[in-house]
């Protein structure tokens, strides 16, 4: 595969990684992060999982609205990509690996016109395809 970036950015954590600190090239993302409660940590900060979730949430939410518009389709006020991202640990080789379920509201359209829209936003997604075959997806689409 070969891709040929518009756009670059970086970012750079120190400290422990999950109980440290992010900073990105722009500066908009400068936070602490802390391993969330249910890892042991405080939760005081924000956490990989917590910020994976986000971005991909607002790519999946852009590919869906290219996919709907080369359809034709407008999507409605309302329209919602929730995705959920999860870590536990691997069972096939004993370290963590990733989940994610990934919720498109588009209210106002029939459920399988819904469906085949975020069927087409998950296959353009570059987030879901740099993690396809890599994490466990779920993808629902509701009305």
């Amino acid at each position: 595969m070969t891709v040929n970036p518009v756009y670059r950015v970086w970012s750079m954590s120190t400290g422990g990684g999950r109980d440290g600190e992010v900073v990105s090239e722009t500066g908009r993302i400068d936070m602490e992060l802390r391993p969330p409660v249910e890892m042991g940590g405080s939760g005081d900060g924000s956490n990989p999982e917590e910020l994976f979730s986000a971005g991909y949430s607002a790519c999946f939410n852009g590919a869906l609205h290219l996919v709907a518009k080369n359809a034709g389709v407008a999507l409605p006020e309302g329209t919602t990509v929730k995705i959920t991202v999860g870590i536990g640990e691997d069972d096939a080789d004993g370290g963590f690996g990733l989940v994610a379920d990934i919720h498109v509201t588009i209210p106002g359209l029939d459920a399988a016109q819904a469906e085949d829209l975020t069927a087409q936003a998950h296959a353009f997604c570059p987030y879901s395809k740099a993690t396809r075959g890599n994490i466990a997806h779920t993808v629902t689409a509701s009305v």
